[in-house]
C-alpha cells in the first residue's frame, strides 16, 4: 500500500500483518480495507446503501463554494487507514493557509503511533485535543446528539470563512460496509441539501450526500470512545 505520492505508510518487513491486526482489533475507528481498495463499490447499485453522490455539475459548483475552493488547492490523504483524523486536521490548516503535514500532526499531543499507525484509531474528543494544541487560539468544540434541524444549522455555516467542520460517521451507513471515519465537510449547497464531504480516503474520493443521510451515519455510535460520533467546530 502506497500514499498518493508513493511512499509506503511502514518499512518493516510485518507491516502487513500490522495492518490487518489493526483493521481487526479497531472496526470502530479504521476503514474496512476491502472497501478502501474498491471506489467503485460507491456508485455500485449492487451496494446495499447508496447514498453519496457523484455528479460531476453537483461536485463542480460545491467545489466552487468559498470555503471548499480553499481546500481544493491542497488536498492531503491519508497515509494508512488509521489516519484520518489526523490527516482530516492537516487538510483543514492547509484550507487556512496553514502549513501543516499529517506525519507532525500529533507531536506533542501525547498520542503514540505504532509503526506509523493508530492501534486504537483516533476518537473525535481526542482528536478535538489534537485540534486545539495544533490551532493555538482556535476555539474547538463537540458537538453530539444533534438533530435534524440544528444540524442543518450548523450546514448553513459551513461555507463561512471563519469556520471549519470535520464529520465522524460511520462509512456503513452511506457505502452498505466500513468502519468509523473522519474528514472534512467542504460545502453545503442549501438550495440542493447537499453536503460535500472531502473524504480523506483517496480510495472513495470526494462526494456528496444529504443532510439526513450523512446525520444518520454521523449520529452512531463508536464503541472505542464509548460516546456518539458527531461534529467537529474549529473557529480560528
Amino acid at each position: 500500500m502506497q500514499d498518493q505520492k508513493g511512499h509506503r505508510p511502514c518499512s518493516w518487513p510485518w507491516a502487513g500483518l500490522l495492518a490487518l491486526f489493526l483493521l481487526w482489533a479497531c472496526p470502530a475507528q479504521a476503514e474496512v480495507a476491502a472497501v478502501a481498495s474498491a471506489p467503485h463499490v460507491v456508485a455500485s447499485q449492487a451496494s446495499p446503501a447508496p447514498r453519496v453522490l457523484r455528479d460531476a455539475h453537483w461536485l463542480a459548483k460545491a467545489w466552487a463554494m468559498p470555503v471548499a475552493s480553499r481546500y481544493r488547492s491542497h488536498i492531503e490523504y491519508q497515509r494508512n487507514l488509521s489516519f484520518c483524523g489526523p490527516t482530516s486536521l492537516a487538510n483543514v490548516a492547509h484550507s487556512m493557509g496553514q502549513p501543516m503535514d499529517q506525519t507532525a500532526v500529533l507531536e506533542g499531543s501525547g498520542i503514540s503511533t505504532l509503526a506509523g499507525y493508530l492501534p486504537s484509531g483516533i476518537t473525535l474528543d481526542a482528536l478535538a485535543q489534537v485540534a486545539r494544541l495544533r490551532f493555538s487560539g482556535a476555539r474547538v468544540t463537540v458537538l453530539r446528539g444533534l438533530d435534524l434541524a440544528a444540524f442543518r444549522q450548523h450546514l448553513r455555516r459551513v461555507n463561512e470563512p471563519d469556520r471549519r467542520y470535520i464529520v465522524n460517521f460511520s462509512r456503513t451507513p452511506l457505502f452498505g460496509k466500513g468502519g468509523g471515519h473522519h474528514s472534512p465537510i467542504a460545502a453545503f449547497l442549501e438550495a440542493e441539501d447537499l453536503v460535500l464531504v472531502l473524504d480523506v480516503n483517496q480510495a472513495f474520493g470526494s462526494w456528496l450526500v444529504k443532510s439526513a443521510d450523512l446525520l444518520a451515519a454521523m449520529n452512531t455510535h463508536d464503541d472505542s470512545a464509548q460516546a456518539m460520533r458527531g461534529l467537529l467546530l474549529i473557529e480560528p
